[in-house]
């Protein structure tokens, strides 16, 4: 899963404008709840047992397992290494499952959720892009600021809560089952934020930003002189007097009052001791081991404050003193966007399992990639998380005997992202340790499943090794489809220098290739009628793409062929189906155009599944014979429609995977 680095979601000071009413609007809400609580329970009872009137089980369970790869999920089954897995193959059954066109997490799990391929659901990568000025925007949600403000001198105050609106677009089968009084437990499903209401408790994951309005920036705090420009993430200077190193840690921008810049919190290191300051509390570190979650109040102007969490990791003092810190999360007691459903179940779960990570890709996988974390302090992180994701999911399974429980665990596409090489290479076993953590969770929720329960672990995708990267950009303005301005030959990054009155073709996000098209882009040129032929012409000329003696691009697909849907004219014209070992390049990803066309991958990232489908099917178990013989990941909705009793609507795509007797 892979989110652009510098992309700013909500933008930055969303969260005092989140914030500022929501102590009062929590106390009313709160109020009025107890109050209605036993009229509510009493009807909640009624109406349940007519919704469960026509259940096939009593209770369904999704365990999400992101990019489980089946080549070595069965090699490692082969080898005695995943009994859980093993024996619900022969309890129940095992298969490939088929994955969506692109083959990305956003567009797989929406499909899981609601049924219906991208062209009905609206998502298609994690990036989508502004028809009139090219800027990528994130797909998935968008969020404005209040939109009644009162000005006071210099000051902003809000008089309403920021809009946040899901792009997602369709019926969730957890919405559909709640309006039969069926509840569910979805605990980080991606693309869930903002959470919906229904009946049930909900989590957000994937997308949802950080304190500063971003998909994830870390911080780097050093004594070094040298600044590199990170992609992703900040590097800030730590001053020294004497034996105490003093730093400022960045916070939201403070949009109460226009122009002030970001919010900073003061902290300072006393170097022999090692003890960390910060928000008037003390905190030893100790290189190489992650503080606790610390939580931090930034203060706009007086009674206007938002909430943060962070984790801190001394990473070296000799000869320069570094410390490493975690994008400034949402705290989930006080929770500065909506986060979950009810609002207050994500400060439920802080108390169940203590401060937990809230942005949408916990895993820093941008700080490993520019070198300012290793590898050992890199599954420290992904291990925290998932020590934090299990216990939620424990609880979720205790505490719902009836209805759906449906949790995605996502450590197993992070560690693959980073250490496919190891795999590839035969060195090391992060893999294989990955994969047996997996394994143990499968035993837990078999412990849970009674006879009565059915349970499915799957994975949206598998994996591949990334060893090579394609820009197309740069293709397409070697072979005059892209066009720059004065003879360049690169371009900045977000289409910066392009010539749109000379471009007909461009690509964006990790598998999409656009048409400039007339009187959908503001600066379209391809005339509706020749929208076709130069289809089929980049599909002859794209398809096959040779490197070296190898094969980097399978097919170039024409999105028409498909999907059919109400959003198909917000899809990528083309999706590229890469070969395996090659994916989009980090520059073509966010619009830019290099000199090179194909270059090694020299990232830490060297495993992908961005390529095309059929190479990267995701896995399949039940603890029952699954009936379908190419099960695809649409039929989820329905299933669980169909196992509850009701038949799934018509606009699903999907079918259960199960025939009735």
């Amino acid at each position: 899963m892979w989110i652009p680095p510098a992309y700013i979601g909500p933008g930055a000071g969303f969260a005092f404008f989140g914030s500022f009413l929501g102590i009062l609007v929590s106390f009313f809400l709160t109020a009025a709840s107890f109050f209605a609580w036993p009229f509510r329970a009493a009807l909640k009872l009624i109406r349940q047992k007519q919704g469960f009137r026509n259940a096939r089980v009593k209770r369904l369970i999704f365990l999400g397992l992101d990019g489980l790869d089946p080549r070595i999920t069965e090699r490692y089954m082969a080898e005695g290494k995943l009994p859980n897995l093993a024996r619900l193959k022969e309890l129940g059954s095992f298969s490939r499952l088929r994955t969506t066109f692109p083959s990305l997490s956003p567009v797989a799990w929406s499909t899981f959720a609601t049924g219906v391929s991208p062209a009905r659901h609206n998502i298609f990568d994690f990036l989508n892009r502004s028809l009139t000025s090219y800027v990528p925007e994130l797909s998935s949600s968008k969020v404005r600021p209040a939109h009644r403000v009162l000005r006071i001198g210099r000051f902003r105050l809000p008089l309403s809560r920021p809009q946040v609106e899901m792009r997602r677009k369709s019926q969730t089968f957890w919405k559909i089952l709640g309006e039969r009084s069926i509840g569910s437990t979805i605990l980080r499903v991606p693309i869930t934020f903002p959470p919906e209401k229904f009946e049930g408790r909900l989590l957000s994951a994937m997308c949802t930003p950080d304190l500063r309005g971003t998909q994830g920036s870390f911080s780097q705090f050093t004594t070094g002189l040298d600044r590199p420009d990170y992609e992703s993430g900040s590097r800030y200077p730590l001053r020294r007097e004497g034996d105490v190193l003093h730093g400022l840690l960045e916070g939201p921008a403070n949009e109460v009052v226009p122009g002030a810049g970001a919010i900073t919190i003061p902290f300072r290191i006393h170097t022999p001791t090692l003890q960390l300051e910060i928000g008037g509390e003390t905190h030893a570190l100790r290189q190489g081991v992650y503080s606790p979650w610390i939580k931090l109040a930034f203060s706009a102007m007086p009674g206007i404050t938002v909430r943060g969490i962070i984790r801190f990791l001394l990473t070296g003092t000799e000869p320069e003193f570094s410390l490493y810190a975690t994008p400034v999360q949402i705290d989930p007691d006080a929770p500065a966007l909506p986060i979950s459903h009810p609002p207050y179940y994500a400060a439920y779960l802080a108390k169940l399992v203590g401060s937990f990570a809230t942005v949408g890709m916990a895993e820093d996988t941008w700080a490993l990639n520019e070198g300012v974390i290793d590898e050992a302090a890199f599954l420290e992180q992904a291990y925290l998380t998932l020590a934090e994701r299990e216990a939620m999911f424990d609880n979720a399974l205790a505490h719902t005997e009836r209805g759906v429980v449906a949790c995605v665990f996502d450590t197993s596409d992070r560690v693959q992202h980073m250490f496919f090489k190891h795999l590839v290479e035969g060195r090391g076993t992060a893999i294989e340790d990955l994969y047996q953590r997996m394994d143990r969770i499968v035993g837990k929720a078999m412990a849970k499943a009674g006879p009565d329960t059915v349970l499915f672990v799957l994975s949206d995708h598998g994996f591949c090794a990334f060893r090579r990267a394609v820009n197309l950009n740069s293709w397409l303005h070697q072979n005059g489809y892209l066009a720059l301005l004065d003879g360049a030959v690169e371009s900045g990054r977000y289409f910066e220098g392009v010539d749109w009155s000379r471009t007909r073709a461009y690509s964006l996000g990790l598998s999409g290739l656009y048409i400039n098209r007339k009187g959908r882009e503001a600066c379209g040129i391809v005339e509706p009628a020749d929208v076709g032929p130069l289809t089929r012409e980049l599909i002859s000329k794209i398809s096959g793409l040779p490197d070296e003696g190898n094969t980097a691009i399978r097919t170039l697909y024409a999105t028409s062929a498909l999907y059919r849907g109400p959003y198909l004219d917000a899809a990528p014209d083309l999706i590229v189906g890469y070969n395996e070992g090659y994916r989009t390049s980090w520059d073509a990803a966010v619009g830019k155009v290099t000199a090179h066309v194909i270059e090694d991958n020299p990232k830490a990232w060297s495993g992908d599944h961005c390529v095309d489908p059929l190479l990267v099917p995701g896995v399949l178990f039940c603890n029952r014979p699954v009936d379908a013989k190419d099960p695809g990941i649409e039929d989820m909705a329905p299933t669980a429609l169909w196992l509850f009793g009701l038949t799934p609507p018509a606009w699903m795509e999907g079918k259960p995977v199960f025939h009735a007797p």
